[in-house]
């Protein structure tokens, strides 16, 4: 079966504008190699367009998508932790300055958590058992009440996957030095709007114009 011909088309589009109009800068990028200003964590969510989102050019983020936009836990154990050596990557080698985990609206695997998936067995061999990072969630009743249960658990899915980075070594130590800030935004899918957690930690606002 052939590729789609949209995405056909739509290559072509992209090397004939995009592309041809900025080809110095990308010669740039393949020669100098990636210097991002930021790792954005988000989800697999074909409607989250990181990029667009923040209006950003190729080079400009490194971008780490999974279900869920989860951070595990540190434990350096077992064969394959692709999130955690993508962070690892992120922190250690390209020492990015910015870590963003980028949650969103109507999420799929925060929903299928909260109705009961869990881990419980199903015809599923990998979403169950990767949602389970979602136990023990602190959902706040001002959110639930301030934005509804939906969202708000999406909000306190952001906030575990903020505690997980933490534990991390090379991230703790580059956030206790300030050679790495953490950032936990929200994207509504309707409006665009994008909410930011406050320094605090304690609470979603509106992000604000710079």
């Amino acid at each position: 079966m052939r590729l789609p011909k949209s995405l056909i088309d739509g290559h072509w589009r992209f090397r004939r504008g995009i592309h041809a109009a900025d080809r110095e800068h990308y010669a740039g990028l393949a020669k100098r190699g990636q210097a991002p200003l930021a790792m954005v964590i988000a989800c697999c969510d074909a409607r989250v367009d990181v990029s667009a989102i923040f209006s950003a050019e190729a080079g400009d983020l490194f971008i780490m998508r999974n279900v869920a936009n989860l951070v595990p836990p540190y434990e350096p154990t077992g064969k394959y932790h692709g999130t955690s050596a993508a962070i690892e990557y992120a922190a250690l080698v390209l020492k990015v300055p910015h870590i963003i985990v980028l949650g969103h609206s109507h999420c799929g695997g925060v929903k299928a958590y909260r109705e009961g998936l869990k881990g419980k067995p199903d015809d599923t061999t990998f979403i169950g058992p990767w949602l389970t990072l979602l136990d023990g969630l602190d959902v706040k009743e001002n959110e639930i009440f301030e934005y509804g249960q939906e969202a708000a658990f999406e909000l306190a899915a952001i906030r575990q996957s903020l505690a997980n980075l933490r534990t991390f070594p090379v991230i703790r130590d580059s956030e206790t030095t300030e050679l790495l800030a953490l950032h936990g935004l929200y994207f509504d899918i309707a409006s665009g709007e994008l909410l930011a957690l406050d320094g605090g930690g304690d609470h979603f606002v509106a992000l604000p114009e710079s």
